[in-house]
């Protein structure tokens, strides 16, 4: 390809928009233009790029058994209407629209329903399992504020395979077949990963009541995550242990609190304290002494539809409530802040507020921490302006319809294997494995006859890749000040070959011509630059695009004997008889490559 016929160009000037320096890179050089909010066009080199992830993937996906299919990115309303749709539950509702017909259509959020009804149709027998099937797709979740560029987009493409089973073992066969597939999947495009437990794994446990209405116990689940102060998801790691987690569901062992014998109850003043920090002050105690309430409004699934439940949170008051956390174990769709006015109207009071004395306790769902338990004489709010209470005691003075582990651990907490200090860590999660088992094959009817005629329902493993995503982690991973730095598997050109005409040299364009030709006679990937521009210019767009080897052809090349090689990552430039080019730079690209290659090592078992 000859970039003076590349749709697309490098920009000079970093654009407004970019909210990281990867994002700018990748704007600069030519490769993504926004279209509207989380809406992007991706231009030649991109896609080139995203050809090479895709043919990582294929290979990888295909060495372990699966079959390339593809799916809609519309189907009909009553698909998603069948799931019932707990889960995923953070995945937003669908855009619906009518066809021509007035038949109620959706846009695919996901794929999970899709799978189902395809199993439903096309499995009978047990021996027509196991299946691993897999598709690249398009999806559009309506995000009310996406950010962060590619990394939280509308509009993306997806890598899904599915793997279906006639029971556990196979899913958990499938599972581990898939966990060393993906850590080859990134190895070969040059990002270095980490699998944690995912922040599903809390919502399928076998104490949630996600899990149990979900038909999907004991299930595992993984998050691969690429390190970086570019992430949103918080992570925290022990480095003594090993321990890793994300935050919103990650485990700590809490602050113990001193044994006493419980206290009678005592109602003090105390103005103005609205907060923790307000009593703590105010009555010269430990926030560890305090009950702090938080209230929400939990949208919770009810076959097609959802309804509205007041929960009342209690935690200690040195700690912070987990909202992921609580909303898994309730098997909310939602949470939101209650109101004031629907705080007073349980007969409760802002700021003063405990589940002592409530009055309209039937209407409210009471959840409470697991430290409370162990925690005595905390001081309470009293549902009353300006007043709390000593010496509150859990069970004593107040009941609880659900006692969990609520609370969000920090930085610095105490590892919950070891004891050892945690460490945050920011990433982005580029790749999720899951274990649906057989909540959504029930819902659809899904099933198989075993070998004794009986009707049992397909076991369903489901597990992704978000291609846009890892393409800016990839991005972010590999570049310098001057540009993008592509790993050889995934670079959109393998080379990057430059002419610097002159007068001293003549017969530079018609060598660079003839190598031009001769480069992709050996099978190299080669972009040309023969436009009438500056050395700087034609250099800076190099650096800027970031192909792994840049050949030059100018006069001082030429007087030294050959050609100018230099590796993208490093400073130092050979040259290279002329004969000899072709070879040298087939091998070079081939060093590369068994770099790469060499990074593919068998990875422990996860846990099945």
């Amino acid at each position: 390809m000859k970039i003076g016929h590349l749709f697309g160009q490098t920009l000079r000037e970093a654009p407004g928009e970019a909210e990281s320096f990867s994002h700018n890179l990748l704007l600069r050089a030519g490769l993504i233009r926004p279209l509207g909010s989380g809406i992007f066009a991706l231009l030649p080199l991109a896609r080139r790029v995203l050809r090479k992830l895709e043919a990582i993937l294929r290979l990888e996906i295909e060495a372990i058994g699966g079959q390339e299919m593809s799916l809609p990115c519309v189907y009909p309303a009553e698909l998603w209407q069948t799931s019932g749709h707990p889960f995923p539950l953070w995945v937003p509702e669908p855009t619906r629209f009518q066809d021509c017909h007035g038949r109620d259509l959706v846009l695919a959020t996901a794929y999970h329903e899709v799978i189902a009804d395809l199993i439903r149709r096309e499995v009978q027998s047990y021996k027509q399992l196991p299946r691993l099937i897999y598709h690249f797709g398009t999806l559009w979740r309506d995000e009310v504020r996406p950010r962060s560029g590619l990394l939280r987009m509308r509009q993306f493409s997806t890598f899904n395979s599915y793997s279906l089973d006639t029971d556990q073992n196979g899913l958990e066969k499938h599972y581990r077949a898939h966990y060393q597939a993906y850590f080859n999947i990134f190895r070969r495009c040059g990002l270095d990963v980490m699998a944690i437990p995912s922040e599903l794994r809390t919502a399928l446990s076998p104490t949630s009541s996600l899990a149990s209405a979900a038909g999907v116990n004991n299930q595992i689940a993984h998050e691969f995550m690429y390190l970086t102060p570019l992430g949103e998801v918080v992570l925290l790691l022990c480095d003594s242990c090993g321990y890793a987690a994300n935050r919103q569901t990650a485990r700590f062992r809490k602050p113990p609190a001193s044994p006493e014998e419980p206290k009678p109850l005592e109602k003090v003043k105390t103005p103005d304290c609205k907060t923790i920090e307000d009593l703590s002050n105010f009555l010269s105690v430990p926030k560890a002494k305090t009950a702090k309430a938080v209230f929400f409004m939990a949208s919770i699934p009810e076959g097609d539809t959802t309804h509205e439940q007041f929960i009342f949170a209690v935690i200690r008051g040195d700690m912070g409530l987990n909202e992921t956390k609580l909303a898994d174990l309730l098997g909310a769709r939602e949470l939101r802040p209650a109101t004031d006015e629907e705080i007073r109207a349980i007969g409760a009071e802002p700021g003063f507020a405990s589940p002592v004395f409530l009055p309209r306790r039937d209407s409210v769902k009471v959840v409470i921490d697991d430290s409370i338990l162990t925690s005595p004489n905390l001081v309470a709010g009293a549902n009353q302006v300006d007043y709390h209470l000593l010496n509150t005691n859990y069970p004593r003075d107040y009941q609880a319809d659900l006692v969990a582990d609520i609370a969000v651990a920090d930085e610095s907490a105490a590892c919950p294997k070891c004891g050892a200090p945690l460490r945050a860590e920011h990433g982005v999660e580029v790749g999720q494995l899951l274990q649906l088992g057989t909540r959504y094959t029930e819902a659809f009817g899904s099933t198989f006859l075993d070998r004794d005629g009986k009707p049992k329902p397909v076991f369903l493993g489901s597990y992704g890749i978000g291609l846009e995503r890892l393409l800016v982690c990839i991005a972010e991973a590999h570049h310098d000040e001057h540009g993008l730095i592509w790993p050889v598997t995934v670079a959109p050109f393998q080379v990057h070959l430059v002419l610097l005409r002159g007068k001293g040299a003549p017969q530079a364009e018609e060598i660079a011509d003839h190598l031009y030709a001769k480069l992709q006679a050996a099978g190299l990937e080669v972009l040309y630059d023969d436009r009438e521009e500056s050395p700087g210019v034609k250099f800076n767009d190099a650096d800027l695009i970031g192909c792994p080897v840049r050949i030059t052809v100018s006069e001082r090349a030429l007087a030294q004997g050959g050609v100018e090689m230099k590796l993208r990552r490093e400073p130092a430039k050979v040259i290279l008889p002329l004969a000899e080019t072709v070879t040298r730079v087939g091998e070079v690209i081939q060093s590369l490559q068994d770099e790469i290659s060499a990074r593919l090592v068998p990875m422990p078992d996860p846990g099945t």
